[in-house]
């Protein structure tokens, strides 16, 4: 793939990233026990919460573990403070406000993609509905797993980081959607990993990503690893941190080979990079 970087990936140090995850305890013995992550546009919550709480994110029920944790996160251009309501047993009620700190974003220039990729044919575009749709579905699945909350997330391939999340992307000189995930640029064939626990909800080939595959992580949390060579699990298969699940490819809307990887909670993108733990030496792709 042939990327004309406009500004160099402003990325977190090792530091701020372990201070991003780390856990933050509460001064007082309430409801939250402890909590990661940042409210930053792009960014992913997790709480532990104490036994007997329940949890509504602007009254909607938040999914919760069995070991009472709750996540939730924040749209790349979100603005607007959310409320999260903690309701005890005996019916007390606390409410606690995030207001996602507002990020700027770069522009990132793209050439020499196919023309059918940038303005597709009418005779495909209701297998592009079809994809969507497909894996519109495959977000929106619940399940309360919740390993990715204690253990983090392992970068998924060894690679260069060409792409990042946000920015605005230039397809052929012409304008077009912000980009939701982390390019990690690696030769045809190179191993991607599963990033964190978790079961397939989605392995095909679809018209824009290619090769792709969907990864229930739990509590609304999901990768998607886009691009694909080859494909190594199915759906419904369970996966480990580390393990094997695929390889970079140049599939879909691509000019060379890398793997694309997102991270939403359920319709909302988020950015990988803020939901790192640590960057591993032997997974850690060249920035």
């Amino acid at each position: 793939m042939i990327y004309t970087m406009i500004k160099r990936p402003l990325l977190p140090s090792l530091f701020a990233l372990l201070m991003l995850c780390a856990p933050t305890a509460l001064a007082d013995s309430g409801p939250i026990i402890w909590q990661k992550g940042k409210a930053i546009q792009g960014g992913l919550m997790i709480l532990k919460l104490a036994p007997q709480i329940s949890a509504r994110l602007d009254d909607k029920p938040l999914p919760q573990s069995p070991q009472n944790i709750i996540s939730f996160g924040f749209h790349r251009d979100d603005e607007a403070t959310v409320t999260l309501s903690l309701q005890q047993d005996n019916g007390s009620l606390t409410t606690h406000l995030y207001t996602p700190h507002i990020r700027s974003y770069q522009t990132q220039s793209i050439s020499g993609l196919p023309g059918k990729y940038v303005s597709p044919p009418d005779e495909v575009l209701a297998r592009i509905a079809r994809d969507a749709e497909a894996v519109k579905r495959a977000r929106a699945l619940t399940s309360y797993q919740d390993a990715f909350a204690h253990e983090g997330f392992l970068w998924p391939a060894n690679g260069t980081v060409t792409g990042v999340y946000g920015s605005q992307r230039i397809l052929n000189g012409k304008p077009r959607a912000p980009h939701y995930g982390i390019d990690i640029a690696a030769p045809r064939g190179t191993p991607v990993i599963a990033p964190a626990d978790g079961e397939i909800t989605l392995a095909d080939d679809l018209y824009y990503t290619g090769g792709t595959l969907i990864i229930d992580h739990g509590l609304g949390i999901s990768s998607t690893m886009l691009h694909l060579d080859t494909l190594s699990v199915t759906v419904g298969d369970s996966v480990s941190a580390g393990e094997r699940i695929g390889t970079v490819g140049s599939s879909g809307r691509s000019t060379g080979p890398h793997l694309d990887w997102r991270l939403n909670w359920y319709q909302k993108r988020l950015d990988p990079q803020y939901a790192l733990d640590l960057l591993p030496a032997n997974a850690s792709p060249t920035k």
